[in-house]
């Protein structure tokens, strides 16, 4: 993963609202920032804030 895209994940993560980053386990965090692909219970968590293309 370069650069740019570790910054714009970090970015969207610490723009999650709390309940949200609360809800998340440290793992589901790091798949969140580092994961080529998410697993289908960390989309579901974030569903909302996902758009699809």
């Amino acid at each position: 993963m370069d650069k740019k895209t570790q910054k714009e994940r970090q970015k969207a993560f610490e723009s999650l609202p709390p309940a949200i980053l609360e809800c998340l386990s440290p793992e589901e965090k790091q798949l969140f920032l580092t994961a080529d692909q998410w697993p289908e219970e960390l989309f579901q968590k974030l569903n909302e804030f996902i758009i699809k293309e």
